[in-house]
């Protein structure tokens, strides 16, 4: 494909489709308490949604401009 305005707007496009849909999946997942059983939540899973949101505070960092990606 080309280099080309119309190309980038639909590669962005295409782009940030992907991301509205991990995006709802992450949704229904938290919704669902991330298929794991209220009763049975151990300090594992504690570990687990660390991880989680650790890896979700580097893309909002760098989205926002903020932690080791601030100005």
């Amino acid at each position: 494909m080309p280099k080309t305005k119309d190309s980038a707007l639909a590669a962005f496009i295409a782009r940030k489709a992907e991301i509205d849909a991990m995006l709802a999946r992450l949704q229904d997942a938290s919704a669902d308490h991330f298929g794991f059983a209220p009763d049975d939540i151990n300090w594992g899973h504690v570990g687990t949604l660390a991880h989680y949101a650790e890896l979700l505070k580097r893309i909002t960092d760098a989205a926002f401009n903020e932690g080791e990606h601030a100005a």
